[in-house]
């Protein structure tokens, strides 16, 4: 089983002082994350990031507002920046509901093995590797690499397919990061979360990013790992009435995660 998660806008910024080291903060290494095969593709996202960055129209390239411009100088001193494990980094809704820090070794190390996030700047990353903070949406263009979500599709097929396998995907992505990997159909379940009231069934945003973070959370927690999709809605039923919906042709199986709205 692998659960893909899409990252998070905000980010928490560690500390070069890492209670969890004995030392400073280790500096990022492209080879040691998961897939480390596209350890080059990640230096070019970044050699792109950081000069894009230092442009007196950065903000315009990004895509960000004038409130993150701090975090945009920020990209130009990744190399330097301190790294935490990618959970800790991530922030939001998803990830506040999925509420890592709240998981045990062996949870953990389930998530390390099951979880990858996908990343504008990384392609994809383990749920445990260690990164910095940084700014950097999947829809961006970025010099000779023009649209990275076009960009990481050509390079994330073949490892992405190799460590996939046959096994079962739990695809818990946004549609921007969904593009740079599509799984087998047959072999993938999307996750989808709406809310009911008086019949009537709506996607709201904010509850979507939660419901999917608290599945994983759920899946994470689990006694016993999930295999099929019928484990996968037996543990979601016991939080929110579920449907399935069986692929079709490029299409794949569809998890409808609903909730009643007073």
């Amino acid at each position: 089983m692998k659960i893909l998660l899409p990252p998070s806008e905000g980010k928490a910024a560690p500390q070069h002082d890492d209670a969890a080291q004995s030392g400073p903060s280790p500096l990022l290494d492209m080879a040691a994350l998961t897939l480390p095969g596209l350890a080059e593709q990640r230096e070019q996202v970044l050699r792109e990031l950081i000069a894009a960055s230092s442009r007196e129209d950065a903000q315009a390239v990004l895509k960000v507002g004038v409130k993150v411009m701090a975090e945009v100088e920020a990209n130009t001193a990744l190399r330097e920046a301190p790294t935490a494990p990618a959970h800790e980094i991530y922030t939001g809704v998803l990830f506040d509901a999925l509420d890592a820090c709240s998981l045990t070794e062996e949870q953990l190390a389930l998530g390390a093995r099951d979880v990858l996030i996908f990343s504008g700047l990384f392609g994809a990353t383990g749920f445990t590797d260690r990164i910095p903070a940084y700014r950097l949406s999947m829809d961006v263009k970025l010099g000779e690499l023009g649209n990275l979500g076009t960009f990481w599709k050509k390079q994330m097929k073949e490892p992405m397919e190799a460590l996939v396998g046959d096994g079962l995907v739990i695809d818990c992505r946004s549609a921007s990061y969904g593009k740079a990997f599509q799984p087998a159909p047959q072999h993938t379940l999307m996750v989808n979360s709406f809310t009911e009231k008086d019949g009537q069934r709506k996607v709201v945003t904010h509850f979507a990013k939660h419901a999917r973070g608290e599945l994983t959370g759920m899946l994470l927690r689990s006694s016993a790992r999930p295999e099929t999709i019928k484990d996968v809605v037996a543990i979601a039923s016991q939080r929110w009435t579920t449907e399935v919906r069986p692929a079709e042709g490029r299409q794949p199986h569809q998890l409808d995660l609903i909730s009643t709205s007073a």
